[in-house]
């Protein structure tokens, strides 16, 4: 059995070439500018609104999708505290095809009503008209139709897919099948064209009842509550006359009440209103002033670059829930990027970027302001320290269970891998992890169990020599590249006496020409890479990831673990790393969590610990990525 009519896109397989859609509009306006006497045409000028619209449009829902992302701003007003999951932002990625039928839907008014193509730039009584019309016919005739599209032929076959969105977003409001977006393009378009008909047609009327039109339904779907109960305390009867986010949740959460466009009115003419509406909006919006559920674990981030800076979910949400790639559209916002890390350098403190659910247990990702460059000045080291200090008192009186410290945050030379902040407050109860043990368990997981020697740069650092020891142990050489015999000999003799032979200095890259397993924490040069033998295999532990020059070598990815199958409201990916994983220290924090473990783990790794954090990770369904 075939998809019911006009319950599909004609474009869905399109892809990005979608756009091109638009490409009779600009080419009418190019033809006119080039080509005709009278560039000034009624069709041209109504093309150059349709794209102008167009813009603004995808602009409102765009800034909405922004806002309602901003956790830092939003956590205590989420009227769902689920999270978006991959799932969901797939439905919903084409969630702009509307715009693309209405477009041509407006090209079909400018052929039909020839009134509508010379309008004055603003008449007050087409402002009057536009609104009178929105709530005698637009409101009432939507109500019909909507309750229509509830009926089960109707919305089995069509309205079911907008109500697929488990938890609202201000994309879900254009996440709909051709016939509901005909009907709703009619609505919309009944207080316009009555309004040009009777000659009070405008311009800005125009744009200002379509741009109003999406602002309520993005407003409507946001899961944000940003309409103060206050307000209808003290004038009572708004309440009827403008739906709030809250209003809008129940009917996708209940689906028999609250069918209004914008108007709860109609609701109430209707017997339809939920009784508990105005109860639910007072409790969320009560919520706005107070914290929300404390996080078991949080994952302390940083920026790494201008680029990666983009690539958050409050930004672009599509694009943050793919793993993070250079793209040339990034390229025009990189000023703006620019800006915002002068900004967060001078007045922002640690801010909470995304979170998602584990075996019931809330896990948040807290982002310092800082991008990777600046934790090598040394005059600002001081400033990210105590930026880092107060995330770690902040989750502690919080009650956060553990907080684990990303890349750069646990840098040995910048506080010695966390140690600082233990030793300074000696009674935290909140658990400072740094996740190396397990980052070195999955790089040493990685390395086949036949290999007798391999070759190690960032020989001496703290996951180097926990490395080594441990290789050494397994009967492996250790050839250790560092030009530091005093920190080499230290490091040789923590190994057991019959192992020691197996760790040998050595001070330049062509030590290990015959080497075919290279462990890289210290960032190569493709110069230095060509030592490799043909065959090597470059396993890392160094941030950036080094560039994979040698066509005839294969590159392992930075330490990574895959999250449980059962995780939940997870929808953007971790810098570089496919769905659902995230980088070693990141899963490392999660175990601790998991675990109950009551100890710090900072400064250097404990070698004898390496295999008891491998079995819990894998005892609670974490999975290495290879």
């Amino acid at each position: 059995m075939g998809a019911a009519p006009l319950s599909t896109w004609p474009w869905d397989n399109f892809g990005l070439y979608k756009y091109l859609l638009y490409g009779p509009f600009l080419a009418k306006i190019l033809h006119s500018r080039y080509y005709e006497e009278e560039s000034s045409s009624r069709a041209t000028i109504w093309c150059i609104n349709i794209l102008i619209l167009y813009t603004l449009r995808f602009t409102v829902h765009q800034a909405w999708s922004s806002y309602s992302n901003m956790l830092f701003l939003v956590r205590n007003r989420r009227i769902s505290q689920q999270g978006i999951a991959f799932q969901q932002i797939d439905k919903e990625w084409d969630w702009d095809n509307f715009l693309i039928l209405q477009a041509f839907m407006a090209s079909l008014g400018f052929i039909m009503f020839p009134e509508t193509t010379s309008l004055p730039s603003w008449d007050t009584r087409g402002v009057i008209a536009a609104i009178l019309l929105h709530i005698l016919v637009s409101e009432p005739l939507y109500y019909c139709l909507h309750k229509c599209f509830h009926g089960s032929y109707l919305f089995t076959h069509y309205h079911s897919l907008h109500h697929s969105s488990a938890v609202q977003h201000p994309f879900t409001a254009g996440h709909g099948t051709v016939l509901e977006h005909i009907l709703l393009g009619a609505v919309m378009g009944v207080p316009i064209l009555g309004a040009c008909m009777i000659g009070y047609g405008s311009t800005a009327m125009i744009y200002g009842y379509v741009l109003m039109f999406d602002f309520l339904r993005c407003m409507g779907h946001s899961n944000v509550e940003i309409v103060p109960h206050q307000l209808f305390e003290a004038l009572p009867f708004l309440r009827y006359l403008i739906y709030t986010p809250t209003y809008h949740s129940l009917h996708h959460s209940e689906m028999n009440s609250n069918y209004c466009l914008f108007m709860p009115l109609f609701d109430a003419l209707g017997n339809t209103l939920n009784k508990d509406s105005w109860e639910k909006h007072s409790e969320i919006s009560l919520q706005a002033g107070k914290n929300g559920r404390v996080p078991d674990f949080v994952f302390l981030a940083h920026v790494v670059d201008m680029t990666a800076a983009l690539h958050v979910p409050f930004v672009w949400r599509s694009f943050s829930s793919t793993p993070f790639r250079t793209r040339l559209f990034l390229l025009p916002f990189l000023p703006i990027s620019f800006v915002s890390m002068l900004a967060m350098w001078a007045y922002s403190k640690t801010f909470l970027v995304s979170f998602y659910f584990l075996r019931g247990r809330l896990h948040q990702t807290w982002t310092v302001p800082r991008f990777g460059f600046q934790y090598f000045l040394p005059f600002a080291a001081k400033g990210i320290n105590q930026r880092i200090e107060e995330a770690i008192l902040r989750a502690d009186r919080l009650g956060v269970k553990v907080i684990s410290l990303a890349a750069l945050n646990k840098n040995e030379a910048l506080n010695g891998g966390g140690t600082l902040f233990v030793n300074k407050h000696p009674n935290l109860k909140v658990r400072v992890v740094h996740g190396n043990t397990l980052t070195a368990a999955v790089i040493l997981h990685d390395i086949p169990e036949d290999v007798t020697e391999v070759f190690l740069t960032g020989a001496t650092s703290k996951l180097g020599r926990a490395i080594a020891l441990y290789l050494c142990q397994r009967r492996v050489r250790v050839m250790m590249l560092t030009l530091s015999t005093e920190r080499f000999q230290k490091i040789q003799k923590e190994a057991p006496a019959d192992c020691q032979k197996l760790l040998v200095q050595v001070t330049k890259y062509q030590a290990a020409k015959n080497c075919k397993t290279w462990i890289v924490g210290k960032w190569i040069t493709p110069k230095e890479q060509n030592f490799a033998p043909t065959g090597a295999h470059f396993h890392q532990f160094v941030v950036p990831p080094i560039l994979p020059f040698r066509r005839d070598c294969t590159y392992g990815d930075l330490a990574a673990m895959k999250l449980p199958d059962d995780v939940q409201g997870l929808g953007n990916c971790e810098y570089t790393m496919e769905r659902g994983v995230v980088h070693a220290c990141h899963a490392g924090g999660a175990v601790h969590s998991l675990e109950g473990w009551t100890h710090h783990e900072v400064g250097a790794i404990d070698v004898d610990r390496i295999d008891v954090v491998w079995e819990a990770a894998l005892k609670h369904g974490l999975k290495p990525v290879s």
